[in-house]
């Protein structure tokens, strides 16, 4: 009977001590902070329960936020000097729609002023860049005007500023010039600061991009000008007078409709550092929102990658410790969704919906100063006596062992054109899982640095990229390791002697596996400058091919390559390189390559022509050409039949279904890539067989009949037989019944011709074409985005 007794109390204590060490505090819009913060009486602002939650010492405490809107007005700062709780989970309450924004609600008294607009006072003494009417961003004032179709940046023009428009503007002061990189390697922003009587801008600003260069000259545009307030959805903030003016559309009722404002750029920072991390901080279940934008914070320059970067976003983490966002949504955000600074361990993203936001999604930037011997531009290095050759990190100061698994993430780069969704620099061992990535101006995954792999990338499905710049891919990465030299001849001398160097910073090899990748601007996997230490197997490459640039230890295998092929750039001597077992349906492409690596055969090409040149190159003695006999290529299902010759070089199938997010609600809401008709001999060469390519209609030439009846010299040639609304070859000028004979000063006897010189140009963007027309020569650029 006392032992009985005895088991009670000790199980009653037990009880009163979990119970004891678990805070819960409730929050709602129509709570008051001078309640409890429980279910029937909440706290009414997510500061003051973050305030007490900080003070539980040794208790976990759960915040429950009930639906609605917070407005934060300043950023929630989580310090690990000052949390003294053990864990803090902030939570949507059960299944309700929870809102934190970085903005305010605004109340406004509008009244006609002319021309269509509005007008109406802003109280307060905040400024703002983001204006949204009933939940949607609206324009503010710019030349040219917002046009959705358009590919870069929503409409751009030459003429944005010229001096015959800058004259036209009174004080353009406050203004903004974004532009892109002249070879479209990203973007710029500049501010203008004031002009001079001869319609010359003076600006600030430039420092978004590592590879210096003047702005593109059309691809730019200007915003927040009074002038150029014309359109409707354009608004325009006078800050001295707090006026704003606001062209409404036709189909909002200033009256009745809801207005917020952009305010702050983080809404939580979670900050620790290596030796007192912040650790076990969830947030599930909340949308963020309004944040400001940071186009001009995004300034610091990332070792020897192309980037300069801001170290903020929605969500800031640094110095933090097993830390998740879960079932979370980013939308309408004028910067980063969420950031892992320096030193991070073991925090996850997963089931998130990040969309519409004005850089990227998640991000990875370790400290500069973790890196040994680091240089921050491409084109500087440091002697080989003054590199430091001891291998690996210098601290422990970067984000390690993180996943970002099973989110949805489109539109992304909205302003900021050096984006991505997600990006890794100066990091290691990052896993990046079953991810939705797409409409993204750059890369939908970047690899920055060789610093310091171990990364695994799969079962994403990534495509719609590089849909604003140039020369990238839907997967990009640099390598530019310490050992690495713009000055190629020193760099091949420098690998030659001290091998040892290679692998000093690419340490862990990175590994690129069944995911699926569709470019039509570039590659669809593009390793650049210097990558190395990759293992890249089981991927469906939908459009773009795969290019390995030098760099050392790459093994390709077992990928299958639609309607493209393999794309190896200058390569060192001796770079261990292996291809083999995969599937290409091109001829290969190589670019001043005279060493061809360890092995470079067993793969499958679509013809005896093909593989007979690449034999020519002594690589592929034991490949074989033929049909892949894919099982339904039209529904994106590319694996092979038992009849196929892949199955003879050692291909493999795998699994065909698993791409992308897999949350039931996520997965509804996804798009899925477009599925290439297959640019097989037969289907190219078949004189009777059109093919969609680029929005037009596209056939051979065949016979006399069709020589005569468009004035050919000859039976060869592309005809054009009809174009779509949005077709690139109309856009360029080119018409129905045109027959493109020239492509980049090459011949175009067939369909195969045009395809081939297209895959071999389409990363720069353009294309030069000649057709014939009513038997007179018609030359266009075509753009290829």
């Amino acid at each position: 009977m006392m032992i009985r007794f005895f088991a009670l109390w000790v199980m009653n204590c037990i009880f009163v001590s979990v119970a004891s060490a678990q805070v819960t505090y409730y929050v709602a819009p129509n709570g008051q902070d001078t309640y409890a913060g429980t279910l029937q009486r909440p706290f009414k602002s997510v500061s003051k329960a973050i305030a007490l939650a900080k003070q539980a010492k040794g208790k976990k405490v759960k915040i429950y936020l009930r639906e609605g809107a917070y407005y934060l007005p300043t950023t929630i700062t989580l310090d690990a000097a000052e949390v003294k709780a053990s864990a803090l989970e902030i939570e949507g309450y059960t299944n309700e729609k929870v809102t934190i924004s970085g903005g305010e609600a605004v109340q406004l008294a509008w009244k006609p002023f002319k021309n269509g607009m509005y007008q109406a006072q802003v109280s307060g003494s905040t400024a703002f860049e983001q204006f949204f009417v009933n939940g949607q961003l609206q324009h503010l004032a710019r030349f040219p005007n917002y046009d959705s179709t358009a590919r870069v940046f929503h409409g751009t023009s030459a003429e944005a500023t010229s001096p015959e428009r800058v004259r036209t503007w009174s004080q353009p002061e406050g203004g903004y010039v974004h532009a892109l990189h002249s070879g479209e390697w990203g973007g710029f922003h500049y501010l203008i600061t004031g002009k001079s009587q001869n319609g010359e801008l003076a600006l600030e600003g430039g420092w978004q991009n590592n590879r210096p260069s003047s702005m593109h000259k059309q691809h730019r545009f200007v915003e927040n000008i009074w002038e150029e307030l014309d359109a409707p959805h354009e608004w325009y903030f006078d800050k001295k007078t707090r006026t704003l003016y606001f062209i409404p559309p036709s189909n909002v009722n200033l009256f009745k409709a809801k207005f917020e404002v952009s305010g702050l750029h983080s809404l939580f920072e979670l900050r620790g550092t290596p030796e007192k991390p912040l650790r076990n901080v969830h947030f599930k279940n909340l949308h963020f929102t309004h944040t400001e934008r940071s186009f001009m914070e995004t300034k610091e320059p990332l070792v020897r990658s192309d980037w300069t970067f801001f170290r903020g976003g929605a969500v800031l983490l640094e110095g933090a410790e097993n830390c998740t966002l879960t079932d979370c949504e980013f939308a309408d955000l004028g910067g980063n969704a969420i950031v892992m600074s320096k030193y991070n361990r073991n925090n996850t993203v997963k089931g998130c919906y990040i969309h519409h936001i004005g850089a990227s999604a998640v991000a990875f930037v370790g400290d500069p100063k973790a890196v040994r011997s680091p240089s921050f531009r491409y084109e500087w290095s440091i002697p080989y006596e003054q590199l430091d050759k001891t291998p690996g990190p210098q601290t422990n100061n970067y984000p390690q062992a993180c996943l970002v698994e099973d989110n949805l993430i489109h539109d992304v780069g909205q302003i900021e054109k050096q984006a991505t969704g997600v990006q890794i620099e100066m990091s290691a061992q990052i896993t990046v899982r079953h991810n939705s990535i797409y409409n993204t101006p750059r890369a939908g995954i970047n690899i920055g640095d060789g610093a310091w792999g171990g990364h695994v990338l799969e079962y994403n499905d990534v495509f719609n990229t590089v849909l604003e710049t140039g020369d990238h891919g839907a997967f990009n990465s640099w390598g530019r390791d310490r050992f690495w030299y713009a000055n190629r001849r020193y760099m091949d001398s420098l690998t030659a002697v001290h091998p040892e160097l290679i692998l000093l910073d690419a340490q862990q090899t990175t590994i690129i596996r069944n995911n699926r990748f569709r470019c039509d601007h570039g590659w669809d996997i593009d390793l650049d400058d210097g990558s190395s230490n990759y293992h890249i197997y089981n991927n469906v490459c939908l459009n773009g091919g795969l290019k390995l640039r030098e760099g050392f230890y790459r093994t390709v295998e077992n990928n299958i390559m639609v309607n493209n092929s393999f794309h190896p750039h200058v390569w060192f001597k001796n770079s261990h390189d292996v291809f083999r077992h995969n599937i290409v349906m091109k001829k290969y492409f190589p670019i001043q390559i005279n060493d061809w690596g360890k092995e470079i055969d067993q793969n499958l090409f679509p013809d005896s022509a093909a593989l007979a040149l690449a034999q020519k190159n002594g690589t592929d003695s034991r490949s074989r050409a033929g049909n892949p006999v894919f099982v339904n290529a039209s529904e994106g299902n590319y694996t092979v039949k038992n009849a196929s010759e892949a199955l003879t070089v050692g291909f493999k199938n795998f699994p065909m279904q698993s791409f992308g997010v897999q949350k039931i609600s996520l997965k509804k809401r996804a798009l899925q890539p477009e599925f290439p008709a297959l640019l097989t001999n037969e289907s190219v060469e078949g004189k009777a067989v059109a093919i969609n390519w680029l929005g037009s209609l596209l056939k051979n030439v065949e016979g006399l009949g069709e020589r005569s009846a468009y004035g050919l010299p000859d039976e060869t040639g592309v005809i054009i037989t009809s174009t779509g609304a949005n077709s690139l070859l109309s856009k360029a000028g080119l018409q129905p019944k045109d027959v493109i004979r020239m492509a980049n000063n090459k011949p175009v006897k067939t369909i195969r011709d045009l395809l081939e010189i297209y895959q071999e140009v389409n990363w720069q963007g353009h294309m030069e074409v000649e057709a014939l027309r009513n038997q007179q020569w018609v030359k266009v650029r075509l753009s290829l985005k």
